[in-house]
C-alpha cells in the first residue's frame, strides 16, 4: 500500500478540513493477490508487455483474483470489517488451499492464469463465509464472486506458488479517472490547482463538460482540494496506484510458530538490537513557542489544533517546562502505533524496552507497544543515559523531566521499579 510517511501527510494536510469527517462513500473490494516469486515475474511480465504492447485496460490493476465484489461501507464499521475479515481468516487457518494450484491459457488476444475449478469452489466458499461475517458486523449486504473461474495475467507457468495474501482495497474514487502530476504548478487564478509533482489528480468526465480546451477539473489526493489544472501537466496513472490496501492476511496456510522462533534463532543467535527515533513532535510542527498557542488566559492547556495531544501529563512542574520537555503531535502518536503494528505483521518479538526520559521518546515507545499489543506485558525502563547529545539543548541546564510516577500516572506504559 501507500507509505507510512504519505499517510501521515495526508492526514496532517487535512486537519483543519470542514468536510473531512463527511460521510461519502467510500468502495472495498477484496482481492487475492501473488507473493514471493509469482509476485516479481508477474511484475516483470506486467512491465515488459507495457514497454512491447504499450498500456491497455489490464495494466490498470496488479494481478489478482477478485473474491468479493465491490461493496461500501461507512468509516464508522471500517474497524468491524477488518474485524470481520480476521474472524474469516482464522476459520479458514490451516485449510486454505496452499499453494495454490493455476492452469494457463493462451489464445490470439489473451493470456492468463486460471484457478482450478476445485480450488474455485474453496475460494468461493471463503468469499462467501466472509461475506456473512461482514454482513453481520459492518456492512448491510456483500457480494462474493460468482464465478467458479479467476485469473491473473502471467507467462510463467511455472512459479505458482506465489497467490497467499489477501488484502482488502480500499478505493478513493473509484469511478474517477487517475492522473499523476508530472510538473510543479502555482495557481494563477483563485480557480485553479496547485500540482506538486508525485500527487494523484482524480478527474470525472462529467466535471469537463464546462472546461476549456487543454485544461482539466480535478481533485488532488494530497490535500483534497478541488480546482482546474493545466492538462499537458499530469498523465494517465494505474487505477491501482492510489488504492489503500488493509492488510495483507498471510495467516490462511498452515504455520508452526515454534519452528518459525527456532529458525531465526538459529539465524540470528546474538541479540537483536532496534534503535528508533521519536515521533513528530510538537515545537517542530508548531514552533517552539506553541505552548503559548494552546494556553488560556487561566494558564490552563486547551487544545486548539487537531494535531495536539488532547491533554498533556499532570505533574508538579510548571507548564514552561514542556517547552524544553515537548509532547509527540497526534501524527506521531499514530506514526509510532504504526511501526508498532508492522512489527506484530512481522513476527518480531521484544523482551525489554529501553527509552530516554524526554516525554516525546516515552511517548514514542508507549504507542509502538500498543501497536505490537505488548503494552500489558512489556513496561519502558527509563533511562536517563539515552537521553541526547547535552550540547544539542538549548539554555543553560538540561529539561526538567516528568519522573516516572507520574508518567505512571498519566497511563503511559512506565517501569516504576527500574533503577
Amino acid at each position: 500500500g501507500r507509505s507510512v510517511q504519505l499517510a501521515c501527510d495526508w492526514l496532517f494536510s487535512h486537519l483543519d478540513d470542514p468536510f473531512l469527517d463527511d460521510p461519502l462513500p467510500r468502495e472495498y473490494v477484496l482481492y487475492l493477490r501473488p507473493s514471493g516469486p509469482l509476485q516479481n515475474q508477474l511484475s516483470h511480465f506486467w512491465q515488459q508487455s507495457r514497454l512491447t504492447c504499450g498500456k491497455n485496460k489490464a495494466h490498470n490493476i496488479f494481478p489478482h483474483i477478485t473474491l468479493c465484489q465491490f461493496f461500501m461501507c461507512p468509516d464508522n464499521k471500517l474497524v468491524a470489517l477488518c474485524e470481520a475479515l480476521q474472524s474469516t481468516v482464522n476459520q479458514w487457518r490451516g485449510i486454505f488451499p496452499s499453494p495454490l494450484p493455476l492452469e494457463l491459457y493462451t489464445s490470439t488476444n489473451f493470456i492468463g492464469l486460471f484457478v482450478e475449478e476445485q480450488v474455485a469452489e474453496s475460494l468461493k466458499k471463503f468469499a462467501a463465509d466472509f461475506a456473512v461475517e461482514a454482513a453481520a458486523k459492518a456492512v448491510k449486504k456483500t457480494h462474493y464472486f460468482p464465478h467458479t473461474v479467476h485469473y491473473c495475467f502471467s507467462s510463467m507457468p511455472r512459479l505458482l506458488e506465489g497467490l497467499r495474501s489477501i488484502e482488502m482495497i480500499y478505493l478513493p474514487m473509484f469511478h474517477c479517472q487517475t492522473l499523476r502530476v508530472m510538473y510543479p504548478y502555482t495557481p494563477q487564478n483563485d480557480d485553479e490547482l496547485e500540482l506538486v509533482p508525485g500527487d494523484f489528480i482524480f478527474s470525472s468526465t462529467v466535471e469537463q463538460v464546462s472546461t476549456s480546451e487543454g485544461w482539466v477539473y480535478g481533485t488532488s489526493l494530497g490535500t483534497g482540494i478541488s480546482g482546474l489544472l493545466p492538462e499537458n501537466y499530469v498523465s494517465p496513472a494505474d487505477e491501482s496506484d492510489t488504492w489503500v490496501f488493509h492488510g495483507p492476511q498471510r495467516n490462511l496456510r498452515p504455520c508452526s510458530p515454534v519452528v518459525l522462533r527456532s529458525n531465526i534463532l538459529s539465524r540470528t543467535p546474538k541479540r537483536t538490537l532496534f534503535v528508533c527515533r521519536h515521533g513528530e513532535r510538537m515545537d517542530v510542527v508548531f514552533g517552539k513557542h506553541w505552548l503559548s498557542q494552546c494556553t488560556d488566559s487561566k494558564g490552563r492547556y486547551v487544545r486548539s489544533n487537531l494535531n495536539m495531544p488532547a491533554a498533556l501529563p499532570a505533574w508538579g512542574g510548571a507548564h514552561r517546562d514542556y517547552e524544553m520537555d515537548t509532547p509527540i503531535t497526534v501524527v506521531g502518536a499514530t506514526q509510532s502505533k504504526i511501526v508498532g503494528e508492522a512489527l506484530l505483521e512481522s513476527n518480531t518479538t521484544i523482551d525489554f524496552v529501553y527509552c530516554s526520559p524526554s516525554l516525546r521518546c516515552v511517548q514514542t515507545a508507549h504507542e509502538i507497544l500498543r501497536g505490537m499489543q505488548q503494552d500489558g506485558r512489556i513496561s519502558i525502563r527509563v533511562e536517563p543515559g539515552l537521553f541526547e547529545w547535552t550540547k544539542w539543548v538549548t539554555g543553560t541546564s538540561l529539561p526538567t523531566w516528568i519522573p516516572p510516577t507520574d508518567l505512571a500516572a498519566a497511563n503511559l506504559n512506565v517501569d516504576t521499579t527500574y533503577r
